[in-house]
């Protein structure tokens, strides 16, 4: 249990442990996954609760992610499978995990005030709350070559993760319209999506 302090803020580590212990939480530091930062299964046929989270979050986006996971324990705890899985309810639960972090002065002041931000409305993911995802990110260890798809200059070229090579295109509202050059075909990006710039 020790190692997780590792992945943590300062301060955080007993109030983390506590959840962990009282809800008997099977907790799995991950490899990078692209799709989600983590994961939450209710306990089941007498196995335990079971969260994941990925390993390369920095310790102010591990602990979001974490509490994130742990409302939906509670959550179920509380209400079963009888409410929605991002619903008020989890966004109660949610609102109130994180102002009782956010009032320990366990974040930084940049990251705390887009928190206190969401504490009444929180979105399904953090990567839903694309200020508080640029504030993270300021933390991150550093990305050669890595710019945000909003960062690459219009009509400019960049790679994805897997390998496509797309041209970027317009914003849409929230999103920027891009074109696969292979295949011609047209996605939509978030603007906090990472990609690397083709030079």
């Amino acid at each position: 249990m020790h190692a997780l302090a590792a992945f943590l803020p300062d301060e955080s580590f007993d109030k983390v442990v506590h959840y962990l212990h009282r809800y008997k939480v099977h907790l799995t530091v991950t490899r990078e996954r692209k799709s989600v930062l983590g994961d939450y299964r209710s306990a089941v046929h007498g196995k335990n609760h079971r969260i994941t989270v990925n390993s390369n979050l920095n310790k102010y986006a591990f602990l979001i992610t974490l509490l994130h996971e742990l409302a939906h324990l509670l959550t179920y705890e509380h209400h079963g499978h009888r409410v929605s899985a991002h619903g008020k309810e989890w966004k109660m639960i949610y609102g109130r995990m994180l102002a009782d972090f956010v009032n320990h002065n366990i974040f930084p002041a940049d990251i705390e005030a887009e928190l206190k931000r969401s504490l009444t409305n929180p979105a399904a993911g953090s990567c839903a709350e694309e200020h508080l995802m640029r504030v993270l990110r300021r933390y991150d260890a550093e990305k050669e070559n890595i710019m945000l798809v909003e960062e690459v200059p219009l009509n400019t070229l960049f790679v994805t993760k897997d390998g496509r090579v797309f041209r970027k295109g317009e914003k849409l509202r929230k999103r920027y319209r891009c074109t696969e050059v292979k295949t011609r075909l047209v996605y939509l990006f978030s603007a906090i999506y990472e990609v690397v710039p083709v030079k």
